[in-house]
């Protein structure tokens, strides 16, 4: 069970890339997918945001283990796809995450270092 995520994030395309953006947005798809056949990542969710007002208009979630995902991170494909986009979108942004069984872990953490600190 996965563990760790990665998030990537990503605003409307700048004025003129449109067409742009939508060509990293399926080269992304397409390299999440066969990250997934090759068992480097557990799952890939991608969400599309109804217009709200801010500056969030999707979100991908990468799901896997933190070991995985950190040799991930440093495959130059995947560092391509976020220059790539970065250039198209705005407030484009990947950020490790935790999930699953290890936020408890991690939240009983955090409660023994407060109790130890009070």
């Amino acid at each position: 069970m996965a563990q760790g995520a990665i998030f990537i994030g990503w605003g409307q395309p700048f004025p003129g890339y449109r067409q742009k953006a939508l060509k990293v947005f399926n080269d992304a798809m397409e390299f999440w997918k066969r990250m997934q056949e090759q068992g480097e990542i557990d799952s890939f969710e991608v969400v599309l945001l109804s217009p709200h007002g801010g500056d969030l208009a999707g979100f991908n979630l990468v799901r896997g283990h933190h070991e995985k995902l950190a040799k991930l991170q440093m495959n130059q494909e995947y560092e391509s796809l976020n220059q790539r986009a970065d250039l198209c979108c705005r407030n484009f942004g990947a950020i490790n995450a935790t999930i699953g069984d290890e936020v408890q872990r991690q939240l009983g953490q955090w409660m023994k270092h407060l109790a130890e600190l009070n």
